[in-house]
């Protein structure tokens, strides 16, 4: 699962966010097995929090049955996050290779998206209203077209 940051021109879609840009929240599930996009959330506001965009997009009925990995952003929603360490404690060797092996399976994730973001429309939509609602999901399409032919 991936929460990524869209620049949008539309100001009542966005919200200022990082660098003072007006950006919109798109919560996309990506198999990373097949690196194929699963399901989309609606965007959100670029300044709302990973954790409340994702309980919010209704992805969780989606994922229900599957178990999903997450960055660290999204502790407490039921997600597989990577463990942290507490403060003046070192981590355990055990969570420390479980750390590697989520790191290696979100890097697929983190790539897939990057190339999603390789279209024009994802770097700077200038969709209005639900323009972008419509261009994560025809992105998403080309991309899955892109890998399975």
């Amino acid at each position: 699962m991936e929460g990524a940051l869209v620049p949008v021109r539309d100001r009542t879609v966005g919200a200022s966010s990082k660098n003072y840009r007006f950006s919109a929240k798109v919560q996309v599930v990506i198999d990373a097995d097949t690196r194929l996009v699963v399901a989309m959330g609606p965007p959100e506001p670029g300044n709302k929090a990973d954790a409340h965009a994702w309980r919010d997009s209704g992805l969780a009925a989606h994922c229900a049955v599957a178990t999903v990995l997450a960055d660290g952003a999204h502790v407490n929603t039921g997600l597989v996050a990577p463990h942290r360490r507490r403060v003046g404690w070192p981590l355990l060797r055990a969570l420390e290779e479980d750390n590697t092996e989520h790191r290696r399976v979100r890097a697929r994730v983190e790539h897939t998206f990057a190339r999603m973001k390789n279209y024009k429309i994802l770097r700077d939509c200038r969709q209005k209203g639900t323009g972008l609602h419509h261009a994560v999901p025809a992105v998403a399409h080309m991309h899955n077209l892109a890998l399975t032919a």
